[in-house]
């Protein structure tokens, strides 16, 4: 694939069933929890992306025993009961946001001397608030570059803390990495968070990993109680498919007037982003929970309106809305999404640099700490991607929908979804043929 991807419109197909890789939040999670364990633990269904490799990678350069089955979408992990074998050793996270988080956290609450460094543009984001928590407990940071950011220096022992204040709006995996390492503290941890979501679906789906794995968490008066054990594990873990990944596919269904499957995913699903379903449900689309996975149809639809929504809780999909939105029959309003600015781009900016690009009339919505989307005709148009997966697999459906959009470097959805643009070009060549 070159640096340019055409997106040919879709006419003609009704009907389509995919699968998808397995959950990257969820991937990541299962890959720190398995490595804090006791247990040798079988993760089935991992993802295979950038972002999971370079977890992988570092695990690997951690000292823990690895077996790497890609093929099988398999990993075994030895954990070790809270020990980490290497406690000095340099570390590269790439630019895989969990991974900068949560092994940030498992490092200084377990102990030892490391070098933690990252790609340009995880250097970029935020990772203050959460390395200014570290240091109040006792770790040494000293910084390579900008301080609060990568690269820099960490060393810790024993660090004193038993209890701590997070606040989420930056980014809730900071609550997440301190949640699920706190099994390393001799007092445990309690984790009190603030913010709009402290309560979110990512927090809620690390409570829900934690204790799948035996971590047997607490909530008491609003706050987290995370006890001292590390005798916890599993010899077998299932990723769930990332819906993340699903929710693209499905919003082909009223923007195609399709009826789109995707394998194994289902409204009991982990994942904040199952929410993403009922909002496509509620602009008119059929939904049935089948054994093969969730349906839902477009087929029926004479269009689409506009929507007034927050997706606080799924925040991923707001450039899949937006990609929606110039489509539907009165305007669309995302609230509660400041926080997507600190995220692979100012997502925020891009969508409204990119939606203005193909002469969408778009604008911030600061009552609503989102933005407004206007319905408009789609001109000619070639989507800069900002190194931004989402944004690349998000507005290819503006693509398909008209065929007057080309991508710029679609290889970036290598970050979570390597075979993206394959499954796009098979249902471009299939609809050529009918």
């Amino acid at each position: 694939m070159g640096s340019i991807y055409h997106v040919k419109k879709i006419e003609k197909i009704k009907e389509i069933t995919v699968e998808v890789p397995g959950s990257k939040s969820i991937t990541n999670r299962a890959l720190l929890l398995a490595a804090l364990s006791e247990s040798r633990c079988k993760l089935r269904g991992v993802l295979f992306s950038d972002d999971s490799r370079a977890f992988l990678e570092c695990l690997v350069k951690l000292g823990f025993g690895v077996e790497i089955e890609e093929e099988k979408k398999q990993v075994t992990i030895q954990g070790l009961g809270g020990r980490i074998p290497e406690r000095k050793a340099s570390l590269n996270v790439r630019s895989a946001g969990t991974a900068a988080r949560f092994l940030t956290v498992m490092l200084a609450l377990a102990g030892g001397e490391y070098e933690l460094d990252a790609s340009p543009q995880m250097c970029k984001r935020p990772m203050q608030p959460l390395l200014d928590i570290l240091k109040a407990a006792g770790a040494v940071l000293v910084y390579r570059g900008e301080e609060g950011h990568f690269p820099f220096f960490m060393r810790s022992e024993k660090l004193s803390m038993s209890e701590v204040s997070v606040d989420t709006k930056v980014s809730s995996q900071f609550a997440s990495a301190l949640l699920m390492s706190g099994v390393l503290l001799e007092k445990g941890l309690r984790v009190r968070m603030s913010g709009q979501r402290a309560e979110g679906a990512y927090i809620k789906m690390t409570i829900a990993m934690m204790r799948q794995f035996g971590i047997k968490v607490k909530q008491e008066e609003g706050e987290w109680m995370v006890p001292h054990d590390c005798r916890f594990g599993l010899t077998e873990y299932q990723v769930e498919p990332d819906v993340s990944g699903a929710c693209y596919f499905y919003a082909m269904a009223p923007l195609l007037g399709m009826e789109v499957t995707v394998k194994n995913v289902h409204k009991n699903s982990l994942q904040g982003d199952i929410l993403f379903l009922e909002a496509l449900r509620q602009m008119g689309c059929g939904f049935e929970d089948r054994m093969e996975g969730i349906r839902l149809s477009g087929k029926e639809m004479k269009g689409y309106p506009g929507m007034e929504l927050s997706m606080r809780d799924f925040s991923d999909q707001t450039m899949t809305m937006a990609a929606l939105a110039p489509f539907a029959e009165s305007p669309t309003l995302i609230r509660e999404i400041g926080h997507i600015r600190f995220q692979e781009s100012d997502r925020i900016s891009a969508i409204l640099t990119e939606l203005k690009r193909m002469g969408i009339s778009c604008e911030e919505a600061p009552e609503a700490d989102g933005i407004r989307i206007f319905p408009g005709k789609v001109s000619e148009a070639e989507v800069e991607t900002y190194e931004d997966h989402r944004m690349a697999m998000a507005f290819t459906l503006i693509g398909l929908k008209t065929g007057k959009i080309s991508v710029k470097n679609p290889q970036c959805c290598k970050k979570t979804f390597e075979n993206y643009f394959e499954l796009i070009e098979n249902l471009c060549v299939r609809d050529s043929k009918l």
